[in-house]
């Protein structure tokens, strides 16, 4: 039996409306990279992650994807009301990391700036209404 110091975070499912969407938003404007892309019954089994992370992968969720009826009409209620979940990326440099996603077109939330606890962090939403967060550590 486990005593949970055995387990290992690997993915994060994002709820997204249209996976080849999603697929372009986040590898090709966030900067992602692809890690699995396997048909998945009407859609696909589709995983991004940080290059610098290789054991973390986020699965681009759609509601069909959400293996009981009434769940996966929770999830369309919540793409329609665009009440998503959070990601949090730390980064070098989150000035040049806020104008390149503002240059590209991302929803800013935040413009960055220092908060009280030390991080300079800027907010951003992407088209399904999940929050992304860049924060640069201090030091």
């Amino acid at each position: 039996m486990s005593n949970g110091k055995d387990l290992a975070l690997t993915h994060v499912a994002v709820l997204v409306a249209d996976q080849e969407k999603a697929l372009e938003f986040y590898r090709d404007v966030i900067g992602l990279e692809v890690r699995q892309d396997l048909p998945f019954g009407d859609v696909r089994w589709l995983t991004v992650g940080p290059v610098s992370q290789p054991s973390i992968e986020f699965l681009l969720e759609v509601p069909d994807m959400v293996p009981h009826e009434a769940a996966a009409a929770a999830a369309r209620a919540r793409l329609a009301s665009g009440a998503q979940g959070t990601l949090i990326f730390t980064t070098q440099a989150v000035d040049d990391t806020f104008a390149r996603l503002r240059d590209a077109g991302v929803e800013v939330t935040q413009e960055p700036i220092t908060q009280p606890y030390g991080v300079r962090d800027c907010g951003f939403r992407d088209p399904w209404g999940n929050h992304l967060r860049f924060s640069q550590l201090p030091g």
